[in-house]
């Protein structure tokens, strides 16, 4: 691969690290108390998934522009009401759908830019 393509693979690797990390975190959420939530090996790994997903979003940087390349992580909001509806159970009504598709049309604009 030559060119820009590599970095939007790692800003997209960034991007789905960084949800990894995030789902991990909300399944730790249900420890008893916040001490062993800091424990709990969910939380341990999305703090590590969090960290990798900082690098990964260093080195996207540095041939992406951040006026694009921070508003397209906006992408997650989207995947994160996909992972809590799914995965959690949390309710997914028209509302959210309307703005999840304003997000997805403002992501595309912009990596389109």
């Amino acid at each position: 691969m030559t060119g820009m393509a590599p970095y939007w693979l790692i800003l997209a690797a960034a991007i789905v690290t960084s949800m990894a990390g995030q789902t991990l975190l909300k399944s730790g959420a249900g420890a008893a108390d916040f001490r062993a939530q800091l424990l709990d090996w969910h939380t341990i790994i999305g703090l590590g998934l969090y960290g990798g997903a900082a690098i990964l979003y260093i080195v996207a940087l540095r041939r992406i522009p951040m006026s694009v390349a921070l508003p397209c992580t906006a992408i997650s909001y989207v995947a994160a009401a996909m992972i809590g509806h799914f995965a959690f159970g949390e309710p997914l009504g028209l509302q959210h759908a309307a703005a999840l598709a304003l997000i997805c049309t403002g992501v595309v604009l912009l990596a389109l830019a």
